[in-house]
């Protein structure tokens, strides 16, 4: 009889949680970047969001939580009821945090259940307009012969302009003087500014910079030319190696109920294949992943390797955040 009643009970709290599931979204969803306003992975976001609303039946609000390069927000986010209403849009920084902080909040494998890729976003190589190189070969050489008097912006320790300012000097062989902002939005303000002279940023953040003539750009970190920006060499045509991208992510809550995610991957998955966001995506240098990508195993698959892979030039750098 007990055996029975316990039997009934599990079936019961099955079927409560499948309808929830089934009902959800009753309500406004908030998706924090832990980014500030108006960087590239609130681009993204904010493309994202607009169409996932639409999808889902419910406004997908935009919440920026920035500070602690990443972390603050992340934080917020793995301490979030587990009820689908609380998601995370992190960058390539979800997977160096690991490294990078001694005493991080919460363990990205274990504290967040995947839903899945977005995009992957290249780089560019860009300074003030006035400043002295004019290629990217003259570039590596000014670095080369003034070092420390170049000053370096990055968005914050663990931000994708302040790895890639990493990769940088560890492929010259030089050190520049590096400035952290509180996200990219500012930092470019300054690069355009005068104030400060580089920054290897997201396409997403630098393109109609570029594009107006308001900065002065060199290069670009993917494999290959961009259509939107044809007449930027790669990297890798100066020899320099330095390729890298910038690849952004969705998550939940750990034990958010699995129809929940379903219905969200679903629902971000007709995001990436909305015309509008594919030709912003292309407008500013990049493209949504492949259905088979913007999944739960993809993004895992994703996230642990890249772990891996950044902890061995994490350590390496001897650079670590507090």
């Amino acid at each position: 009889m007990k055996k029975t009643i316990a039997t009934l009970a599990l079936a019961t709290l099955a079927l409560s949680g499948t309808a929830f599931a089934q009902a959800y979204p009753t309500k406004p969803i908030t998706v924090v970047v832990p980014f500030s306003a108006g960087g590239p992975t609130d681009t993204v976001a904010r493309l994202v969001a607009e169409v996932m609303s639409g999808d889902l039946g419910q406004q997908v609000v935009v919440q920026n939580v920035g500070g602690a390069g990443g972390t603050l927000g992340a934080g917020q986010v793995a301490t979030a009821p587990n009820d689908g209403y609380t998601l995370l849009l992190h960058h390539i920084g979800m997977s160096t945090a690991p490294t990078l902080y001694r005493s991080l909040p919460y363990v990205p494998l274990t504290d967040f259940a995947t839903i899945g890729l977005i995009t992957s976003v290249p780089m560019t190589l860009v300074a003030r307009k006035d400043f002295e190189p004019n290629t990217l070969e003259e570039l590596l050489a000014y670095i080369k012969t003034n070092g420390e008097n170049v000053t370096y912006a990055h968005a914050g320790i663990g931000s994708a302009s302040q790895l890639c300012g990493m990769l940088l000097m560890e492929s010259t062989q030089t050190v520049m003087t590096t400035v952290p902002y509180q996200g990219a939005g500012p930092a470019m303000t300054d690069i355009i500014g005068g104030q400060i002279d580089m920054i290897c940023d997201q396409t997403t953040n630098t393109t109609s910079q570029i594009q107006a003539g308001e900065v002065k750009a060199y290069a670009v970190t993917s494999p290959e030319r961009l259509a939107n920006l044809p007449d930027l060499p790669t990297t890798k045509e100066a020899g320099l190696d330095l390729e890298i991208g910038v690849w952004h992510g969705l998550y939940a809550p750990a034990g958010t109920d699995p129809a929940i995610i379903e219905r969200l991957e679903t629902s971000l998955q007709a995001a990436l294949t909305n015309e509008t966001v594919i030709a912003r995506f292309a407008e500013l240098g990049t493209a949504p992943v492949t259905a088979e990508e913007a999944t739960p195993a993809a993004l895992t698959e994703m996230l642990t390797s890249q772990i891996e892979l950044w902890r061995g030039v994490i350590e390496a750098a001897g650079v670590y955040a507090e």
